[in-house]
């Protein structure tokens, strides 16, 4: 089993920026990808941007290139910065991993993020 703990959402003025991370403990040497979602009030989860162990980054169309993702294997973390923050970004936002070959997938509780206006 691998589990997921989410840190550094909160509230943000607009324009401001943030960053996520995400850590990952358990049986970590099962994971191939990391990434990060989000789910908007009303709206379906959807992809900000994944990495896998090998460096390979993939970032979703909700990015708008505001998201750099980045990890740190070494201590089974992955980090989400996010600048120029727009209240359409207030969203909650999910750690992902999946095994190699995808035959698992893990997700953390989610880490509120709320941008002002």
């Amino acid at each position: 089993q691998v589990q997921l703990v989410e840190s550094g959402g909160g509230l943000v003025q607009a324009g401001g920026s943030l960053t996520l991370s995400c850590l990952a403990s358990g049986s970590t040497f099962l994971i191939g990808t990391m990434g990060w979602f989000r789910q908007a009030p009303g709206k379906q989860r959807e992809l900000v941007a994944t990495i896998t162990r090998g460096g390979i980054i993939n970032y979703g169309d909700s990015s708008q290139g505001r998201f750099i993702i980045s990890s740190d294997p070494t201590h089974n973390q992955i980090s989400l910065h996010v600048n120029s923050l727009t209240p359409e970004a207030t969203a909650v936002y999910y750690c992902n991993a999946l095994s190699f070959a995808a035959s698992k997938e893990y997700w953390g509780q989610g880490t509120q993020v709320t941008v002002s206006s």
